[in-house]
C-alpha cells in the first residue's frame, strides 16, 4: 500500500510540476510562443527553424483533420458502439451503425488525440528552449543541422523510427483492440454490418472462469490450461537436457564421423517443419505407415488410432517435438561446449571426480547460466506452440468433458483460433488471449528474476 501511495504520490508531482512547467512558458515566452499554444510550429517558423516548424504544423494538421474530418462521428458512439442495425426498408437496405468500425477508429481517434497531445507538449518545449538560447546569446540549430542531426546525434531516433510505428500499428493496436473485444458481446449472433455488439463489462470473464453465464467454459479452460502448461514443461526441458546429452556425446573424443551425425540432425531443421508435422500426423494414422508396418511385422492384428486417446495422443505430440526441438538444442549447445576451459575438466579428473559429477560440476552450471535466456524462450514459444498441435492432429481428440470445440491435445492458442475460425465466438476468444498474455507475462518475470545470468552477470567472467 506504501509503494502504490509513493507511486501515486510521484506522478502527481510530475504531473503538478509538467503543469508549471507549462504555465510558466505562457507567461514569461514571448508572443510567438504564446501563439504556438494555438498554432504548433509557429514559434519556430519565425525563428528560422523551417524544418521543425513545418513538421509541427503538418502533424498537427493531419491529426487534427483525422480527429474532427474522419474519427469524431465514430468516437462519440464508443460508448454504445452504435444504436441503428442494418435493416430493410422495403426492397431498400437502410445501413445503420457498424459496431466494429466504431471501435475500431474510436480507439485510432484516442490515440491520435493522445499523439496530438504529446507532440504539443514537445513543441512547447521546444519553443522555451529556443527562447533560453537567444537569451543566453547563442545561435539556434540551423536547418541543415537539424536534417544532419538524424544521421548523426538523433540516428537511434531515425534508426528505429519506422521499426516502432510498425510494431505500434501491428502489434499494439491489435492488442488494444482485443483487450476492448473481451469487454464485448461480439459473437456469432451480434455480427456487424447486420448486427451490433456492445459492452458487457465482466460478464466474459465470469463465463470463462465459470462463474456465470451460459457458455460453460470454466471446466474446459482449467483442463486447456493445465495441458498447456504440462505440454510447454515437457516440450521444453526434454529436448533441451536430449539435445544437451546428443550433443555431449557427437563432442566426446573417440567418436568418430562427428560431422555425418550432425549433418544428419540439421536435415530435419532444413525440411520446412509444416511438411514434417503434416506428413507425420499421417504416418500414426489408422491407415498409416506405422499400421501398417506393424501389422506387416504380426505385432498387432488391428490397426492401432494414436490419436482417438487423449493419453497417447500427448504421449506422441511430446515425443514427435523431441524429433524436431532436439537439432537446435544439439547447435547452441554445441558451439557452447567448445567454450568450456578443458582446465576445467582436467582439474575435475585429477581430484577424482567421474563423468557425471564433472557434468553436474561443471557442465550442467555453464550451460544453465549461459541458456537460461534461451530456455526461458522456448517456454514461452511453446505455451504458444500452435504448429506442432493444430498440424498433427488438430487438438484432437473431442471429450465430451470438453466444450465449445475444445479438443484434449489444444493448447489455450489452438482453442483461441477455433474459437475464432470456427465459432465466430471473439469476445470469449479475446478473454483466452487475455489469459494466454498474462499467463506469459508472470511466467517470464518471475522465471527471468531468478535466473543466474540475471542475478550473477559476472558468475562466468
Amino acid at each position: 500500500m506504501d509503494e502504490k501511495k509513493r507511486g501515486n504520490s510521484g506522478f502527481l508531482k510530475w504531473l503538478g510540476n509538467d503543469l508549471k512547467d507549462i504555465g510558466q512558458t505562457f507567461v514569461r515566452g514571448d508572443w510567438k510562443t504564446k501563439l504556438s499554444f494555438l498554432i504548433m510550429g509557429f514559434g519556430q517558423l519565425c525563428r528560422g527553424q523551417i524544418v521543425r516548424g513545418l513538421s509541427m504544423l503538418a502533424l498537427q494538421g493531419g491529426l487534427l483533420y483525422f480527429i474532427f474530418g474522419f474519427g469524431w462521428q465514430y468516437l462519440t458512439k464508443i460508448l454504445t458502439l452504435g444504436t441503428v442495425e442494418t435493416h430493410r426498408e422495403g426492397r431498400v437496405t437502410v445501413y445503420g451503425h457498424n459496431s466494429f468500425f466504431i471501435l475500431l477508429y474510436g480507439i485510432l481517434v484516442i490515440v491520435a488525440v493522445l499523439a496530438l497531445i504529446y507532440l504539443w507538449r514537445l513543441n512547447l518545449r521546444q519553443n522555451r528552449d529556443a527562447e533560453h538560447l537567444l537569451s543566453a546569446g547563442k545561435r539556434l540549430p540551423s536547418n541543415k543541422e537539424d536534417l544532419a542531426s538524424l544521421f548523426d546525434k538523433n540516428f537511434d531516433k531515425t534508426l528505429l523510427a519506422l521499426p516502432v510505428l510498425g510494431i505500434f500499428i501491428f502489434t499494439v493496436l491489435p492488442i488494444i483492440f482485443m483487450i476492448c473485444i473481451a469487454f464485448t458481446n461480439y459473437d456469432v449472433t451480434h455480427q456487424p454490418p447486420s448486427k451490433l455488439f456492445t459492452w458487457v463489462g465482466l460478464q466474459n470473464f465470469k463465463e470463462l472462469f465459470g462463474i456465470g453465464g451460459t457458455g460453460n467454459f470454466g471446466g474446459t479452460f482449467f483442463y486447456v490450461l493445465g495441458w498447456t502448461l504440462l505440454w510447454a514443461f515437457f516440450a521444453t526441458f526434454l529436448t533441451y537436457f536430449l539435445g544437451m546429452a546428443v550433443a555431449i556425446l557427437i563432442n566426446k573424443k573417440g567418436i568418430k564421423f562427428k560431422k555425418l551425425w550432425r549433418t544428419i540432425l540439421v536435415l530435419t531443421i532444413a525440411v520446412p517443419q509444416f511438411v514434417s508435422l503434416l506428413y507425420v500426423g499421417k504416418m500414426f494414422a489408422v491407415d498409416g505407415l506405422v499400421n501398417a508396418f506393424l501389422m506387416r511385422w504380426g505385432w498387432i492384428s488391428t490397426p492401432i488410432n494414436f490419436w482417438a486417446n487423449a493419453t497417447s495422443a500427448r504421449v506422441l505430440i511430446i515425443i514427435i517435438n523431441l524429433w524436431i526441438g532436439i537439432p537446435y538444442t544439439m547447435l547452441i549447445v554445441t558451439g557452447l561446449l567448445m567454450n568450456i576451459p578443458a582446465e576445467l575438466y582436467e582439474s575435475a579428473r585429477i581430484d577424482g571426480a567421474n563423468a557425471f559429477q564433472s557434468f553436474r560440476k561443471i557442465t550442467l552450471p555453464y550451460m544453465l547460466f549461459v541458456t537460461g535466456p534461451f530456455l526461458l524462450t522456448q517456454f514461452i514459444g511453446n505455451l504458444n506452440n500452435f504448429n506442432v498441435i493444430f498440424l498433427l492432429n488438430q487438438g484432437n481428440p473431442k471429450s465430451l468433458e470438453l466444450t465449445n470445440n475444445a479438443g484434449a491435445t489444444d493448447l489455450l492458442v489452438t482453442w483461441l483460433y477455433k474459437m475464432t475460425i470456427n465459432d465466430s465466438n471473439y469476445k470469449i476468444a479475446a478473454v483466452i488471449g487475455i489469459m494466454v498474455f498474462i499467463v506469459t507475462a508472470v511466467i517470464s518475470l518471475i522465471v527471468y528474476n531468478v535466473l543466474p545470468s540475471v542475478k550473477d552477470e559476472e558468475g562466468f567472467q
